[in-house]
């Protein structure tokens, strides 16, 4: 395992060696995953209880069983500003944890491609000794996210008020394309930002986000193709059992712990990609600094 890690890998390679790794140390990461986000959703069920919510199914009394099921997801809504106020907390709480998760994750593989023995506790330590970092950097990438996201928004909402004011069709197709240049460009930048995190919790570099940008100098459509894959893969899985469960149990606490068993499982598995993606990164990066070093030195020679 570890000297497929040690090796620049293509598309197939990453997604086949991202569920290896997922399978054969399936226990190690579902923990580290489970000890972050578990009483995260653990609090957010009580939350729910506490609201009026009920444990079991919770369905209409008449009516067909679609109807009764739409029903019972139509009235799930908070019923007061505690409610509310501990959503909100939840959020933040994961906001300042989840990266922490995918640390220790990481830092698991890192080890894998090392030989190194470790311990989950040992690498939740390790992953906490850089929490600072980690934290700091996961708080300015988001701050950059939510620009590059708002600019196009903004772009758009004013173009599409522009040309209804003057009845311009063609200023509302111009903008919609416009639109879809700047997403497509915001997401091949944040992509390329996007493993600001691996150097941050390996002591690369922080923020990262330079470091980031030059491992993945001409992979950044690569990348782009294995996020939309870990996706669809993601959302696959997320969207099955909640309708699954959902025809059983209707809107009920028992299925919320169950979607966040789902959520946990699936963020273990992005986690592992995401760790393997970075460390491919850094094998090719590392291989072609080398190269320039041994090129370097047949110049001189």
């Amino acid at each position: 395992m570890n000297e497929r890690l040690n090796r620049p890998k293509g598309f197939g390679e990453i997604l086949d060696l991202t569920f290896s790794l997922s399978k054969s140390r399936f226990r190690d990461f579902f923990i580290i995953s489970l000890i972050f986000m578990g009483p995260i959703y653990l609090i957010q069920a009580l939350i729910s209880l506490s609201s009026g919510v009920g444990f079991f199914r919770e369905m209409g009394a008449t009516g067909a069983w679609y109807e009764k099921i739409i029903s019972s997801f139509e009235g799930a809504e908070s019923t007061g500003l505690g409610a509310d106020l501990g959503t909100a907390l939840v959020g933040i709480t994961s906001f300042f944890l989840f990266p922490v998760a995918t640390a220790a994750i990481l830092l698991v593989v890192n080890r894998i491609r090392k030989n190194e023995t470790y311990t989950i506790g040992s690498v939740i330590k390790q992953a906490f000794s850089r929490y600072g970092p980690i934290i700091g950097s996961t708080i300015l990438f988001s701050l950059i996210t939510i620009g590059l996201i708002l600019i196009p928004v903004f772009i758009l909402v004013f173009l599409l008020i522009s040309s209804l004011a003057t009845s311009s069709t063609v200023g509302i197709v111009v903008g919609i394309i416009l639109f879809i240049a700047l997403a497509i460009g915001s997401g091949y930048l944040l992509t390329r930002w996007s493993f600001y995190l691996g150097s941050a919790v390996l002591g690369e570099g922080s923020p990262g986000f330079t470091r980031s940008w030059r491992l993945t100098r001409k992979r950044g459509w690569f990348l782009i193709g294995l996020y939309i894959i870990f996706s669809l893969i993601i959302g696959v899985i997320s969207t099955v059992i909640e309708l699954a469960f959902g025809l059983f149990l209707g809107n009920s606490v028992l299925l919320s712990l169950i979607v966040s068993l789902a959520t946990i499982f699936t963020t273990m598995i992005f986690s592992v990609g995401y760790a393997v993606m970075y460390l491919d990164l850094k094998v090719r990066h590392d291989a072609d600094d080398l190269k320039e070093m041994i090129d370097d030195y047949n110049v001189v020679q």
